[in-house]
């Protein structure tokens, strides 16, 4: 690996957007947190993933905060502690995307039954925190995170670049597990379509239920969309750390484009929001709990009284189908 290229300077604007970002992320990990801690019937064992998920993203959006805004110019001892923070969180986030994914497609495509999932969900567990725990107190321990002049993050400590194996420990730390993801979930969910798919044609075959047939391909139509947009997001938001990765291990100049830093912290300090507008702004059972609490929440303007006499109550059908969407194949990324 060629010598680093002189530190990546942060403009102010810069250091504000991904400050921005991070505290986005931070609000939407939060948002997801609230409402599986709120509403305990939507909590199905994929929101359960979701939810170690969210508590990864809201950690690394606040290590990545404090690494941004400190803007370390040199090792210290919160450079490390924020380093290996990130590091974790980061990782961990990895893995639990991947578990989400893979739930899905057991549940869904191999139609495994609850004991068999149960034990899937401690397999998760042990290696989404395991994992990323043992090579992170490694890295430590080994003294190879520290400062890196922001050619490889934006702002934040991660790998030192003077240590000599650093390339090893950059993907042991992080970038292994990003690429590997990369090819993993479009897989996992491209099958996971496939099989919706083929499902919803033997179904078409029953025409005597027309009524039915129509509402499930208006569910599964939604269902699909989200499925293409999970691995989407989740490259478009990652694929900027890994150019800049690249263009470190080149020798490039390149890595320090005002566009590429910008964009390297945007995508790795958003997944939280980005998870929150999938999974809760996008997701009617959620969504439509969600604009009811804040409604409630906000004062009522006396003018709105009407003086025929009180408000009436809302229709059963509404409840219902808020508490009843979740079952449906609209819900199946998220369920």
């Amino acid at each position: 690996m060629p010598p680093p290229a002189p530190p990546t300077e942060l403009v102010p604007s810069e250091r504000a957007v991904v400050l921005l970002s991070c505290a986005l992320s931070a609000l939407g990990s939060g948002l997801l947190v609230a409402t599986h801690a709120l509403w305990p019937d939507l909590r199905s064992r994929a929101r359960r993933l979701l939810l170690f998920l969210s508590l990864a993203d809201l950690l690394s959006a606040a290590s990545y905060f404090y690494g941004v805004l400190q803007d370390f110019a040199g090792p210290s001892w919160d450079c490390v502690l924020q380093g290996a923070l990130s590091t974790f969180a980061n990782t961990s986030s990895f893995f639990w995307t991947v578990a989400i994914a893979l739930y899905l497609y057991l549940s869904i495509v191999r139609a495994a039954r609850e004991p068999r999932t149960g034990r899937l969900l401690w397999a998760f567990h042990v290696v989404s925190w395991g994992v990323p725990l043992a090579i992170t107190v490694a890295a430590v321990a080994l003294k190879k995170i520290g400062y890196d002049a922001s050619d490889v993050s934006v702002g934040w400590c991660w790998i030192d670049l003077d240590a000599e194996d650093r390339v090893l420990w950059m993907l042991l730390t992080g970038k292994l597990w990003e690429m590997l993801a990369y090819v993993t979930l479009p897989v996992l969910y491209l099958l996971i379509r496939k099989h919706i798919n083929r499902a919803h044609e033997a179904l078409s075959e029953y025409r005597p239920i027309l009524s039915e047939e129509h509402r499930l391909r208006r569910h599964t139509s939604a269902a699909d969309k989200k499925l293409v947009l999970i691995p989407l997001i989740f490259i478009c938001l990652r694929v900027w750390s890994t150019v800049r990765f690249v263009l470190t291990l080149c020798g490039s100049p390149a890595v320090q484009s005002p566009v590429l830093v910008v964009l390297h912290g945007i995508g790795n300090t958003f997944q939280g929001g980005a998870n929150c507008i999938m999974f809760v702004l996008c997701t009617h059972a959620v969504r439509t709990r969600l604009f009811s609490v804040c409604c409630r929440c906000c004062p009522s303007q006396p003018s709105a009284q009407s003086p025929a006499g009180p408000p009436k109550p809302p229709a059963p059908s509404k409840t219902g189908e808020a508490q009843g969407s979740r079952h449906t194949p609209d819900e199946l990324p998220v369920t």
